[in-house]
């Protein structure tokens, strides 16, 4: 198995550290490790998330405010999005861009 981190998720992961980073550096990377760990726990045990609200996915928080969204296939976990748990998932069609 190997984790797979797709840009959309790259990039969510970069805003949400930068953002934490801006009043908190070593709060980001604290956080930056919870990523990483709760995605490499996946290595092991892939369906330990939940089933995900998107058909084909499984979601796994990886701290209290922030969940994964990845899928499985045989020998790759990818993650898709990290999102905060506040915000609508998935989004709505008529929600604002």
């Amino acid at each position: 198995m190997k984790i797979v981190w797709t840009a959309a998720a790259e990039q969510d992961r970069t805003e949400i550290l930068d953002y934490i980073a801006a009043d908190n550096r070593s709060a980001a990377a604290r956080m930056n490790r919870l990523f990483h760990e709760a995605a490499a726990m996946l290595l092991e045990h892939p369906k330990m998330g939940k089933k995900g609200v998107l058909p084909g996915t499984r979601e796994l928080l990886a701290h209290k405010s922030y969940r994964l969204v990845y899928e499985i296939d045989e020998k790759t976990v990818r993650v898709l999005m990290l999102i905060h748990t506040a915000r609508q998932w998935p989004p709505t069609a008529d929600a604002a861009p």
